[in-house]
């Protein structure tokens, strides 16, 4: 009778065993993709990587421009059309955050490089309104903040928002039709918290696309011993959430303003370019990559420096590395950051970070998603001798006819925007809506962001 009950209990063992192999290999709901462009800044869309790793890249110092300003500190870069839009605070002597001395200039220019003073005539300063002063009163000007509001049907008078203020005066709403005449949305200030909250630095703002709101990230002091980040939001810029600590620091880390915002090309995906500041290393300070999902917590994949002081010795002090709010495009295939006192780095479009395979072939699998569109766009690079093919599965790992790493087109080259191509052609449209997940055999490439678009799209299109 035991061996009996022996032999049944194996018998259902494995037919359990029978039952768990015949389930799709993801239990996990797919992500829907849709046609929205995905970076490989996060894990996000990473199911596994096979000799291949995240790597976060350096931006590259750029020729020196013309130079707009004394100092870009708590600077803001606004791409509004065809202009680019600079807003920077000037000292003036200040003697405390918020003194009256200080003003707030704009500056402007064509292609990001070269800039002008235009002359405004708006603000009377040592006795002449000849000067690009759009701001001069106390204690707004030590970190005043614009954005470009993207919120669908705002008031052509309020196409422009920014928050000012600091710790006694709390933060105060400003609105602009065009960038450069402003007045204050209100006689109060919109965001006013106890102590713990620190409104001296940069407090960012933007109308987040993802979440239908405007979402404000600024400063406070976190266990009441690190400079760190909270983050509020509001539905009409005038009634803010209780502020949410994210507590994006490692162990005694102190982390200024975040300058985080939505990027320009997939507005999901929230950047972030803080400073970092090490107050037993003389002060000195460095500045940082970090991104976020929504609500999420800072994603802290890259815990190194993304921008570090370099060869400069008068960079290796307090203050000398804050980037301005917002990465912008300076070209098709080029995106600008710029720094205190006041320089530009560049990285390639889409650049941040990538899956990178070396000299040893190595494999990138994604999660299971659904997309929307009629083909894949990738922004990748090759060496001479690497390249990328790509495979698409079903949700059980499988490859699908048509679309299998045998029937790939091998992928060689740099490009921002590469159609991939298997045997019998790019459309992808028979997948769409169906869970499938990509798999890429890589040998010295990096791959730095995936779309599924129509085909009606272009490269000039929206992405």
């Amino acid at each position: 009778m035991r061996r009996v009950l022996q032999i049944i209990g194996l018998l259902l063992t494995l037919t359990v065993v029978e039952a768990v192999a015949q389930q799709p290999l993801f239990a996990e709901e797919p992500i829907e993709l849709g046609s929205r462009r995905e970076l490989f800044v996060d894990p996000f869309l990473i199911a596994r990587l096979d000799n291949v790793s995240l790597k976060l890249h350096e931006p590259k110092l750029a020729p020196p421009m013309s130079e707009p300003a004394d100092n870009l500190e708590y600077g803001t870069v606004i791409k509004d059309g065809d202009i680019y839009r600079l807003y920077t605070r000037e000292a003036r002597g200040s003697k405390f955050d918020g003194d009256k001395s200080e003003v707030t200039r704009y500056c402007e220019s064509r292609d990001g490089i070269h800039w002008t003073k235009p002359t405004l005539g708006l603000v009377e300063l040592d006795g002449s309104k000849d000067n690009n002063v759009i701001l001069h009163e106390a204690p707004f000007c030590h970190n005043f903040s614009p954005m470009l509001d993207a919120r669908p049907g705002v008031p052509a008078s309020e196409r422009f928002k920014a928050l000012a203020g600091t710790v006694k005066s709390m933060l105060y709403a400003f609105v602009s039709a065009d960038g450069i005449h402003w007045r204050k949305l209100s006689d109060r200030p919109v965001i006013q918290y106890t102590s713990e909250y620190a409104f001296d630095s940069q407090n960012v703002s933007f109308w987040s696309e993802s979440e239908q709101c405007y979402v404000c990230y600024f400063r406070h002091f976190l266990d009441k011993k690190l400079w760190s980040v909270c983050r509020t939001t509001s539905n009409d810029f005038m009634t803010w959430t209780e502020p949410t600590p994210m507590k994006p620091n490692f162990e005694g880390e102190h982390i200024y303003t975040t300058l985080t915002h939505p990027y320009f090309r997939a507005p999901h995906i929230y950047i972030a370019t803080p400073t970092r500041f090490h107050p037993g290393r003389g002060e000195s300070t460095d500045i940082l990559f970090m991104t976020a999902r929504q609500s999420s917590p800072y994603d802290r994949t890259f815990r190194e420096a993304f921008i570090r002081p370099g060869l400069d010795p008068e960079r290796w002090g307090n203050r000398s590395n804050y980037a301005a709010l917002n990465v912008v495009p300076t070209s098709p295939t080029e995106m600008s950051i710029y720094t205190t006192p006041f320089r530009r780095f560049t990285l390639r479009t889409d650049g941040f970070a990538s899956v990178h395979a070396g000299a040893d072939p190595g494999t990138f699998e994604t999660k299971l998603f659904r997309f929307v569109g009629d083909e894949l766009s990738i922004n990748y690079a090759t060496s001479a001798a690497g390249s990328l093919r790509i495979e698409i599965q079903d949700d059980q790992g499988k490859p699908i006819d048509g679309f299998s790493e045998k029937e790939s087109i091998y992928i060689i080259g740099d490009e921002i925007d590469r159609v991939v191509r298997w045997k019998a052609g790019s459309n992808v449209r028979v997948l769409e809506g169906r869970p499938i997940k990509l798999r890429l055999s890589m040998i010295e490439s990096d791959l730095f962001s995936i779309c599924f678009r129509g085909s009606f799209q272009t490269k000039d299109s929206p992405p």
